[in-house]
């Protein structure tokens, strides 16, 4: 027999605790990791956002002065016509703000997989204490 099979039960669990420690310690660098991947998502995301805003903003005021003098020629008079503009613009505007906001849910950039992980673990921890 192996001297590996003679361990008494203090070493045992001396054993299982350590490698309970260094599992907890991996799931730690796992949900390090998602998270810093989660966190650079973002960070690209709003970069993308911002340099469509700044090239978007100019072109969507030109458009909406030509939408404006389009309802003038029209028959509209030009505060009507600048204020109908205005306000489909603002409803536009509102819908994609709610979508954008809806899509940076919490539930969205959960760690999904360090979570799964942490599950099973402690699965795998209740059946080593046992």
């Amino acid at each position: 027999m192996s001297l590996q099979n003679n361990r008494s039960i203090p070493q045992l669990i001396s054993e299982a605790f350590g490698q309970l420690a260094k599992l907890v310690g991996n799931e730690f660098d796992l949900a390090k990791a998602e998270i810093s991947d989660k966190a650079a998502q973002v960070g690209r995301a709003m970069g993308l956002i911002g340099a469509g805003a700044a090239i978007f903003i100019p072109a969507l005021v030109v458009i909406l002065i030509g939408i404006g003098y389009a309802l003038v020629r029209a028959g509209l008079s030009e505060p009507v016509a600048f204020l109908i503009t205005g306000a489909v613009a603002l409803i536009v505007a509102g819908g994609l703000i709610w979508v954008g906001i809806s899509r940076m849910s919490g539930d969205a950039l959960k760690p999904k997989a360090t979570l799964d992980q942490l599950n099973k673990d402690a699965v795998a921890a209740k059946e080593l204490v046992r």
